[in-house]
């Protein structure tokens, strides 16, 4: 007589603490990596886990951007356009010798700003720093080339004043806000 070999018992591996423990450490699943993050699953650890990539935003680093890709624009189109109005403007002089520089300078801006408004639509923190980096370095050369040439020519204006005082607080503002982006946000 040919007898039924016993059921099969089935190990319910959710209510068997060390079998689960066992199995997530065979998997890789539930331990700290290098930068303290806690895997919930074996895809995260190969996908790539997007929170830990994902920057909190300081207040008001949009609209910064938006209001910098404006007046690198405008300045560009300005000094494009009209190379005689703007050196006239900022200096108190005539018409400058020659418009090609203040042309070349309109361009370097244009190139600037095309950076600008491209950084906007981006949420990597690599490339709205080194955006604001830009920024910052551009302001404080154009910090030092305005407060040189206004030494030199003896006679400041109004607006070369009003230049420097805005160079000097665009620098800030960039610097803040490159110094924000940098920062490591805290785990919640």
């Amino acid at each position: 007589m040919a007898t039924k070999p016993p059921p099969l018992m089935k190990k319910h591996s959710q209510t068997d603490l060390v079998s689960r423990l066992k199995t997530r450490k065979i998997l890789g699943v539930g331990g700290e990596d290098d930068d303290g993050e806690v895997h919930r699953s074996k895809i995260s650890q190969v996908l790539g886990n997007e929170i830990k990539f994902a920057m909190r935003e300081p207040l008001g680093l949009r609209v910064w951007q938006f209001l910098s890709a404006v007046m690198f624009t405008s300045i560009a189109v300005m000094a494009l356009a009209f190379p005689d109005q703007l050196h006239e403007a900022l200096f108190d002089e005539g018409a400058v010798g020659s418009k090609t520089s203040t042309r070349l300078y309109g361009g370097a801006l244009f190139s600037i700003s095309l950076i600008m408004w491209n950084s906007m639509y981006t949420t990597e923190k690599v490339i709205i720093r080194w955006t604001l980096l830009t920024e910052a370095c551009y302001f404080s050369i154009q910090l030092i080339v305005t407060t040189v040439t206004v030494i030199e020519s003896g006679a400041s204006t109004i607006a070369a004043a009003l230049l420097l005082c805005s160079c000097l607080l665009f620098v800030l503002i960039t610097v803040y806000f490159y110094y924000q982006v940098g920062r490591r946000s805290k785990k919640i």
